[in-house]
């Protein structure tokens, strides 16, 4: 079977919001040897982007963005066991969340997913978290890295209030900081002081996995 007609069942199922079929697709791209990173990025994450477009031109609704979240992480369930990540042997505490203001989580969930299965003790504030709710988790569970993330350039600004009560508490030099989200650019990232950014969810689970020690 042709790869990208499978990734276009992926996309479609998650458009059509039918989080009762996902699991079989995703089993099905399994079969037929699609890679399960490229499934879902390529496949559930972009369908559920087309949907998000859809919701922000007035052809969709936001019941089909919630039936399109649930046939997406119905899908990821069958292709997360088969996500492959070095085994890097940690069992540090990352707490991850999008910025106040932004409810866009998608790439947020790509990023737990990908950091879970590097072993890593995951937090997941969710979406439209506050910087003080960042910190004081990170401190609270003595995490090694906060991971932020925001697709508005209007809530990015809150990442860098992240990084200046890390300072203003003594907990900067303990906590590294990654960001990402598509506004989110190096050039940005070294501006207000984080650590990284990286350009997808695998490799922010790489960058942290071999820079928390």
């Amino acid at each position: 079977m042709n790869k990208n007609y499978m990734l276009e069942k992926l996309i479609d199922v998650v458009v059509k919001g039918d989080k009762y079929t996902a699991p079989d697709i995703a089993n099905e791209a399994l079969g037929e040897g699609i890679d399960p990173y490229e499934a879902i990025v390529n496949g559930l994450s972009k369908g559920m982007s087309i949907l998000g477009n859809k919701y922000d031109n007035g052809e969709a609704y936001v019941p089909d963005l919630l039936l399109g979240t649930d046939a997406m992480y119905a899908g990821m369930d069958v292709l997360n066991p088969y996500l492959k990540v070095e085994d890097t042997n940690q069992s540090d505490t990352v707490v991850l969340g999008v910025i106040e203001g932004d409810i866009h989580d998608i790439g947020k969930s790509l990023v737990k997913t990908m950091v879970s299965i590097s072993d890593f003790n995951v937090i997941d504030l969710g979406a439209d978290v506050s910087p003080e709710d960042f910190v004081e988790t990170a401190k609270e569970y003595g995490a090694k890295a906060i991971s932020i993330s925001s697709l508005m350039t209007t809530t990015m600004s809150g990442m860098e209030t992240v990084i200046d009560i890390l300072h203003e508490k003594d907990l900067r030099d303990s906590v590294k900081v990654i960001v990402g989200g598509a506004p989110v650019t190096e050039k940005f990232a070294n501006k207000i002081g984080a650590d990284s950014t990286q350009p997808d969810a695998s490799k922010a689970a790489s960058w942290l996995a071999s820079n928390i020690k």
